[in-house]
């Protein structure tokens, strides 16, 4: 992750907290899945109020847009732009298709394997 982040830092000049934002985002846009601002935080684990800043630079360089939540009044949403998903996959895309054409030559039984002993190992590793 960290050299598929690094390329994309460089190029779009973004620190990687806020390359793993636009992940996130993308990844959960393609799911169908609306993102609060406490969303980013919890999966960034990081403070509301860095929160806000991540995503005023975000906002501010194009990337992202803080719209009204579709079924409440008092929320916003956090969404990407068309240029940050052009730019994501720009940098991504190829990667992400080698990725899965390394992925199909497994079940999905060992998939669901190997997604467990990945998720063990990175509580292992955060566990204090």
């Amino acid at each position: 992750m960290d050299q598929m982040h690094g390329g994309m830092r460089g190029d779009m000049d973004m620190n990687a907290t806020d390359v793993a934002a636009l992940r996130m985002l993308i990844m959960r846009e393609r799911s169908g899945h609306d993102v609060q601002p406490q969303d980013i935080a919890r999966h960034l684990a990081i403070s509301t109020a860095s929160t806000t800043k991540l995503l005023d630079r975000l906002s501010a360089s194009g990337h992202v847009e803080r719209r009204p939540h579709p079924s409440d009044r008092r929320a916003r949403i956090v969404v990407v732009t068309d240029v940050a998903r052009a730019d994501f996959y720009r940098h991504f895309g190829e990667l992400l298709r080698r990725m899965r054409q390394g992925m199909a030559a497994y079940t999905d039984d060992e998939l669901r394997a190997i997604v467990r002993f990945l998720g063990d190992m990175s509580s292992a590793l955060t566990a204090k």
